[in-house]
Parts: C-alpha cells; structure tokens; sequence
C-alpha cells in the first residue's frame, strides 16, 4: 500500500514537472485583452505619387479591409513628407507624392486624410497622422512649389546631402512645424500624432551639418552635440504641449531609430554597433519618455534574430528594460522577418519567435508593421499567421492613465431583438457631459451558461463596434448564453459591464 501510494506521489511530481516545463518553453500569452496591432502606410517610396482618386482608394481599401481582417487596430498614415500635404491644408503645398507635382491639387478633388479617418474608423481602427517634421526636400524632388515654407524662408533651412532641412536651431521653425500639427489635429478626426526617426539628418561620411551660423549665434558655447540635443528636445517639449492644448486625447507618439546608444558609447547602452539616436540623430528618446512628453514609443526594430551588429532579441530586452512609463511597441520589418530563417527551426521564419518574445517582456505592449502593404499582400503567410495566431481575437487600445483614467458611463437598456434579418442585440449609449466621456466604440463579451464572467479573458470578446447593435447567432433557441456590454470611450477607458441572458 505505502508502494502504491509512493508510486502515485511520483506520478503527480512528474506530470508537475512536466507542466511546469511547459510553461518555461512556452511563457507568453497568445491572446491579448490589450494591444497595439499597428502598421505604418508611407507615401515617400512614391507609390501614391499620380496614380489618381480612384486607384488610390482601390489599393487603401484592398490593404485596410486584409489589414483589418489581419487585427491591426491601428494606421499610421503618411501626410508630410517634405513640408509638405497629403491633405488639404493652407499652410503645405499639396505633395507631389500624391498629385506627380508640389502644389498641384487633386483632380478629381478628394483630401486623403479626411478619406482614411473615415476608412480607418469604420473598420474599428486608429488613425494616427504620421508627419516628418524636419524634412523640407527629398533627395529625388527637383522643385518646390512658391509656397512651401523653404522657398519663402530659406534662410531658415539648410542642404545636407542632398536634402533640404528646417534648421532644428531655430524656434521659428519649431513654430512653424507645431502650427501645422495643430492644423491637423484641430480639423481632423484622428487619433493621433506620429513623428518618425528623422532629426538631425542621417550622418553622410565627410558631410558635417552646417550649421556653424546657428551654433555661433545660438550655442553659447555649449558642448554642440548637447546643443543639438537641447532644440530637438525643446520642439518635442513644445509639439506634445501644442497637442495637449488642442486636443487632450489626441495621442503623440514616435518611431525612432531602432538603438539608443551602443554600450561602446555608454556604459547601460545595448550590446550593439550601429547608428545611435542620441549621438548621430541627436534624439534623447529616453528623456521624452521620462519627462512624459511622449504617449508611446516605436523604435523601429527592423533587424532579424542573430543579426552580428543590431540582433533583435538583444534589442527587444534592451528597449523592455528602458520602456520607462509610457507603452511600448515595436517597430518590426515584414519582409526582413520572413526572410530570415528561425534560429531554432530553419524551415520556418522568423515571425512566430518575434511574437513570443515581444510578448514575454514587460513593457511592450504590442507592434507595429512596416509596412502595411507587406501585410497586406501576406508575404511569408504574415497577415494568415497573424490573423490565426497572434490577432485571432479582438484587442483593446493598451491603456494611457495620465490622458484619461475616467471610464464612460455604462450602456443601457441593453435587450434582444428580433429583426427582419434575424435576433439582433441592441442598446443605449451612456450619457456623457464631455468629449472625454463619449462613448466612441462598445466591447460585447459573450460567456455560456454556467461559465463565470471574466471579461479579462479576450476569448470572450465577440467583436468591438462603433454601433449600438450586433447580430447574434440564433440557432434553435435551446442554448443560453450570457451577453455582456460595456462602453468605450475615445482613450479605450472602459465602463462596467451591462449583461443579459439570452437563448439562442
């Protein structure tokens, strides 16, 4: 008998042991309540420049509808290239990356960004304008509309090879840049405001800045990298405060260059060699996230797994262990990700052991994809795996306490009801006395009789939708769930649930 009972202690120890280890191998979760699900779609590489309205709009609805299926929940869409506007504005020339020509306007006549909020929104996603504030002139534009801010002030630009730049020096230009933010952010419906990893220009071998009048009227003999560092931290200072003034749900968010600093550089740096924010761009992105001038952060880790100078997964521990207090997401490469082979599997690619360790780390919150057309021609099986795997359900927006900790108020009168086109679950919005307040979108869960309600498990969430209604499944009316319903408002605070009990 103490035999038996002995042998049956082992077993259990073992079969412990055996999930244990389970656990070990496998330590992140594969479905998310909360998530950043983005992926940036640009204009620079030319791909919008005059091809017309109406295949513009084919191929953004191709993407957005793959895309939405996919679950990305957010867009990073590219209005500014070089001072310039992919939407109507009367500060910016219409860009040649749309029209074939700076200054030309659309014919047929359409605004983009107008277009895409209403695009993004109706399939459930963010929109976030992405502008690139210094940039005046790209290397392949020969001419530059009579308005556009450098023909008027080119005192206050400079050539750099090959480009035009606003002088980051100068607080007329932070001005200028800021103003144009806030057109946007005042008449637009969007989400958020993105800027990507262009400051200081990128380092031409030999090529020095000039900017030795700038430093010499305005460097009061500060060490000059430092000189540098301080205007750019002083328009990220000012561009966060213009859009907390303009709108105070209005997200601001960056995508720097993939490594801060090379521990060759400084001591707590990553383990890395290449190009670095803070010494070659001038980009102190850990002081906006410590200082909060930034909601989120997406420094654009584009590199593979095993890469010899900038490995990911070095990377990704060195950026989770620097997130700081504000959410951070990772900026990953479509093709260069299905190009390389699985370090521990070489007939697969490098996607799914991406995903696990981005969601084993604290302080990542989600991803965002470059590019968006990658995605959607599902290069590697990426938008399949993401689709079937890592977004296979719903997700939240991640939480942001310091723009909005207030949930709305709770939906009402929450009932079913049969329709010509079938059972159909209705309800109320909640009252709200502020913008802040609105509803903008609702979460249904959906639990089977007897199952405890835990709306903290994505598996039950059964869609989130900007209308006050969805379908239900009816089948024979013999099976009883339990439906639940709760608000969103417009920074993803969500409200106490409302539930019913309904046959289908």
């Amino acid at each position: 008998m103490q035999r038996r009972f002995l042998l049956l202690l082992l077993y259990m120890l073992a079969a412990l042991h055996a999930e244990a280890a389970k656990v070990k191998v496998n330590p992140y979760p594969t479905t998310l309540k909360r998530e950043f699900r983005g992926a940036w779609i640009q204009a620079v590489n030319g791909q919008w420049q005059g091809i017309g309205r109406e295949a513009m709009q084919a191929e953004l609805t191709r993407e957005l509808d793959v895309l939405a299926a996919a679950g990305i929940n957010a867009i990073l869409f590219q209005v500014r290239v070089e001072g310039d506007a992919l939407y109507a504005s009367s500060l910016e020339p219409w860009s040649r990356y749309l029209t074939g020509r700076q200054g030309l306007a659309p014919d047929p006549y359409w605004d983009p960004l107008a277009w895409m909020v209403e695009q993004c929104h109706s399939r459930g996603m963010e929109l976030h304008a992405w502008i690139n504030p210094y940039r005046a002139r790209t290397k392949g534009t020969r001419e530059l509309a009579a308005t556009h801010y450098a023909v008027q002030h080119p005192e206050r630009c400079f050539d750099y090879d090959g480009l035009t730049i606003f002088d980051p020096a100068l607080a007329e230009n932070r001005d200028f840049i800021c103003a144009v933010a806030a057109d946007i952010v005042s008449r637009y419906d969007v989400d958020g405001l993105h800027i990507d990893d262009y400051f200081y220009p990128y380092p031409a071998a030999g090529v020095p800045i000039p900017d030795d009048a700038s430093y010499a009227r305005l460097g009061q003999g500060r060490d000059r990298g430092d000189w540098r560092r301080d205007n750019v931290n002083a328009f990220i200072r000012q561009l966060h405060a213009t859009i907390r003034k303009t709108k105070p749900w209005v997200k601001f968010g960056v995508s720097p260059f993939g490594i801060y600093r090379n521990r060759r550089s400084w001591p707590q740096g990553s383990a890395t060699a290449g190009l670095q924010n803070y010494d070659d761009l001038y980009a102190d992105v850990l002081l906006w996230v410590r200082e909060g001038w930034v909601d989120y952060n997406i420094p654009q880790v584009y590199w593979e797994m095993g890469h010899r100078t900038a490995d990911y997964t070095t990377l990704l521990h060195w950026w989770s262990a620097n997130a700081g207090g504000r959410p951070l997401y990772i900026g990953q490469d479509v093709d260069r990700t299905v190009a390389h082979a699985d370090l521990r599997d070489a007939s697969r690619h490098q996607l799914d052991a991406k995903m696990q360790l981005q969601r084993s780390l604290p302080g990542v919150h989600g991803s965002c994809q470059w590019y968006a057309r990658a995605v959607a021609d599902d290069r590697g099986g990426y938008a399949t795996q993401l689709r079937n795997v890592y977004h296979r359900t719903p997700a939240l927006q991640p939480a942001m306490p310091w723009l909005d900790h207030t949930p709305p108020g709770s939906v009402r009168k929450v009932r079913p009801v049969w329709t010509g086109g079938g059972y159909v679950l209705f309800w109320t919005a909640p009252r709200a006395r502020s913008e802040m307040d609105r509803a903008r979108q609702y979460v249904v869960y959906r639990f089977a009789k007897g199952e405890a309600i835990n709306m903290d498990d994505p598996e039950h969430i059964v869609g989130i939708t900007a209308q006050t209604y969805m379908p239900l499944p009816y089948q024979d009316g013999r099976q009883q769930w339990t439906y639940v319903v709760t608000a969103l408002d417009r920074l993803h605070c969500e409200s106490k649930g409302v539930s019913i009990k309904v046959r289908l």
